[in-house]
């Protein structure tokens, strides 16, 4: 749950008169988990919870569920009818000029902007005007403690490992002229991961050949599942330690089996290589230098470098996530100037992939993705072993 102390210092920082967090239903599920609501009754009226940068926190709750947010620190307000919720908000917000919200101007960026249009209109109305909480929701979201760093740590060891696994595997099975399906190694590397002392919420992508150049290729589903001496092989894996807070790793690598990367395979892997490094080096160096930078600008440089080799239209999902505790993609920033404009910052004490890919239909599809640690000092810290140079030759 949110510490307003912590939130007044952000909210200082950033110039702004108070965080409202609201929630109707598990409708704003962000609000849900920083009010600690995953962990309480379900509610079925709204509520309202104002952080002011100066004095005590506000509740605006329903009479039938005056114990709402009783959990949470602050003077009680509370409400029966429309009329009396619009005169409560108005004394809860008093005289806060700006406030953050999960809202962003023109749905920019729907994994912040979960509060309806309505009620944003309800809080402008009180004279109050709206901006986005996204940075905030990086902060008091993703940011890691420090065994949650440990468990990230502990996650990238273990797939670095899978890979050792499934090389091992893959090469002795093919060597002597027989197959195994892509099902078996998804299914192998899901038990390895479970004798690690870790888990994950779905499989990972096994991916022969031409398979690879769908970037959400479901294992195993393809014509000709049977990889064999001589395969390209596009592997993405993702685990963590079997713990509810634990954050996974996340990386994925391509790999040829008896035979060198094909000309178009190297080149196109070549490609994606510098884009990811081109993504990396901007947050590296911005750090170095004290500077800000935000999401879209690492999805922007890497993105650049695929359209100068002629790959643009085969680019196409954004560079990278934040990394998540429940599924991979987690509520911070994202390397991405695609779907979305992430205007957040990258903020020390979390964790991303950068993941930029190349996919042509029916000819080559490849995809290296690392995960990225940015330290409590801001020094920037591949996790999950050493980036890829090039596809990897196995045998």
């Amino acid at each position: 749950m949110l510490d307003p102390a912590a939130v007044r210092e952000e909210l200082t920082a950033a110039g702004l008169d108070g965080w409202l967090l609201y929630d109707f239903r598990g409708s704003n599920p962000l609000a849900h988990r920083l009010l600690g609501l995953d962990e309480r009754p379900s509610q079925s009226r709204r509520l309202f919870y104002f952080i002011p940068a100066e004095g005590e926190p506000r509740k605006l709750v329903h009479r039938i569920e005056r114990g709402s947010l009783d959990h949470l620190p602050g003077e009680k307000h509370v409400y029966l009818s429309r009329q009396e919720l619009r005169a409560g908000l108005e004394t809860v917000l008093a005289d806060a000029g700006r406030v953050a919200m999960e809202y962003v101007p023109n749905a920019g960026n729907p994994y912040v902007s979960t509060v309806d249009a309505g009620t944003v209109d309800l809080v402008r109305n009180c004279g109050t005007a709206v901006v986005s909480s996204g940075d905030l929701i990086g902060r008091f979201l993703s940011t890691l403690t420090e065994s949650q760093r440990a468990d990230h740590l502990r996650a990238a060891e273990v797939v670095e490992d899978a890979f050792a696994f499934a090389k091992t595997l893959i090469h002795e099975a093919t060597a002597g002229g027989g197959t195994i399906e892509e099902g078996e190694v998804r299914d192998r590397l899901l038990a390895f991961f479970q004798r690690k002392g870790c888990m994950s919420y779905s499989p990972p992508i096994v991916a022969r050949g031409v398979h690879g150049a769908d970037c959400h290729y479901d294992t195993g589903a393809g014509d000709d599942t049977a990889l064999r001496r001589g395969d390209f092989l596009l592997l993405d894996m993702w685990c963590k330690v079997d713990r509810p807070s634990a954050p996974y790793a996340d990386v994925t690598r391509c790999f040829t089996f008896g035979r060198d990367a094909s000309p178009r395979e190297a080149e196109a892997f070549a490609v994606v290589a510098r884009a990811r490094d081109a993504a990396l080096n901007l947050i590296r160096n911005r750090f170095a230098a004290g500077e800000p930078v935000r999401g879209w600008e690492g999805d922007r440089v890497a993105r650049d470098v695929i359209d100068a080799a002629g790959f643009g239209a085969a680019f196409v999902h954004r560079t990278g996530h934040s990394m998540g505790v429940d599924t991979t993609h987690g509520e911070g920033t994202h390397l991405d100037d695609l779907e979305t404009r992430d205007e957040r910052l990258f903020l020390p004490n979390t964790c991303f992939t950068i993941e930029p890919g190349v996919y042509v239909d029916g000819e080559v599809g490849v995809r290296s993705e690392i995960d990225v640690l940015i330290e409590s000092d801001g020094a920037i810290r591949v996790t999950g072993g050493e980036p890829q140079t090039r596809i990897e030759r196995v045998g």
